[in-house]
């Protein structure tokens, strides 16, 4: 079944509106905001890293109150064990019984704050979470709310006394992107505001969480023709073949390009998938995916060299008529 023209306009005049009231909070960053929009009409998971001060709390509670979602903020530390994160089992005298506690993971738009500053083992207990949408505690699954979004921050200035994510799981990541210092007019609305710097506590509700779920089915059906599928996967293999690459784009990465494309060509209203959609989710959809050899670190060429050696040498496919 393929999505109806008047269900993507409808989608785009939405994703706007979303758009729109994020960015009263979240000031001249409207690219990270509409990326921001898509991993979670994805239904994935964003690992956002950039300097202290920038915006990245900002725009975990933006979202979270555009789209009426609870939102909690969990900042890893060494210290920081598995269960503080899923929660765990209290035995209750009055019940005679053991009753499990939520932990914070049980919100619509979860932050991990500074993830790469706790364990391999905390930082795990996240997987099944962000892969599953559950958390299994003595064998007992509790699913999580939908929708569920973790926005992780990791500061790449300082890393003594961090763990670098290993690959296996920055692949559980849809997208990975960076929200950067504001330009020098949104920079002096922030000054001019200072007295009250969180913004977000005037923003108001959007859509629901329903909304927000209704929107993530809909757009499954968005058309993708056979040709740009083969253009995503010529793009991977090209990431794979590449010298400097170690290890290139997974097939887990090439999905969660398609599945990226279908809510960026929806949110700019059309009901196909164009291959000028997967160019501009090139960067942040797969540059955290790869694995650079050591003589290519060493020589300074980068993930993003790789991908845009990827575009330039692989054709795309002609432009397709509206359906």
């Amino acid at each position: 079944m393929t999505l109806p023209p008047e269900n993507a306009a409808w989608f785009a005049q939405t994703f706007g509106s979303l758009t729109d009231n994020m960015g009263h909070a979240l000031l001249g960053k409207k690219p990270v905001i509409q990326l921001a929009l898509t991993c979670l009409l994805a239904e994935g998971h964003m690992l956002v890293e950039d300097a202290p001060g920038t915006g990245k709390t900002i725009l975990a509670r933006a979202l979270a109150a555009t789209v009426q979602g609870s939102h909690s903020r969990i900042q890893f530390t060494p210290d920081l064990l598995p269960s503080d994160i899923t929660g765990t089992m209290i035995y209750d005298q009055r019940k005679g019984a053991w009753d499990f506690h939520k932990g914070p993971v049980f919100h619509s738009i979860v932050l991990a704050d500074e993830i790469n500053r706790a364990s391999p083992k905390t930082q795990s207990a996240l997987l099944e979470a962000m892969g599953e949408s559950q958390v299994t505690v003595d064998g007992i699954a509790h699913p999580l709310s939908r929708p569920f979004m973790v926005i992780a921050t990791q500061n790449p200035i300082e890393q003594a006394g961090t763990y670098r994510l290993p690959e296996a799981q920055l692949d559980r990541f849809l997208m990975k992107a960076s929200v950067g210092y504001p330009d020098r007019a949104a920079a002096l609305q922030v000054l001019s505001g200072s007295a009250n710097p969180d913004r977000t506590k005037d923003l108001h509700a959007v859509a629901t969480t329903e909304n927000i779920a209704a929107m993530a089915d809909l757009v499954k059906d968005n058309h993708v023709e056979d040709s740009v599928l083969d253009y995503v996967q010529r793009l991977v293999e090209a990431t794979r073949d590449d010298p400097d690459t170690a290890l290139g784009v997974s097939t887990r990465g090439a999905i969660a390009m398609v599945r990226c494309a279908r809510v960026w060509a929806a949110a700019h209203g059309r009901n196909y998938v164009l291959a000028d959609d997967v160019k501009e989710l090139a960067a942040p959809v797969w540059t955290h995916r790869l694995v650079m050899t050591p003589e290519a670190d060493f020589a300074g060429s980068t993930a993003t060299t790789v991908i845009a050696r990827a575009l330039s040498a692989v054709q795309a496919p002609m432009q397709r008529a509206a359906r």
